[in-house]
């Protein structure tokens, strides 16, 4: 019988967490657009600091 290893990755979800709370107070977003940060946080960053 082998061994089942299971691993988690609570340092990659920590990170992102913590990367979308400094999102939100960087660009002083409301809460509405805070959620919807949680799916389109590359685009807030995006529309930011683009030109």
């Amino acid at each position: 019988m082998s061994k089942i290893k299971v691993e988690t990755q609570l340092l990659s979800g920590g990170v992102w967490f913590a990367a979308w709370l400094f999102t939100i107070g960087f660009l002083k977003l409301s809460f509405g657009k805070g959620v919807l940060a949680l799916l389109l946080w590359p685009y807030y960053m995006g529309a930011f600091f683009g030109v």
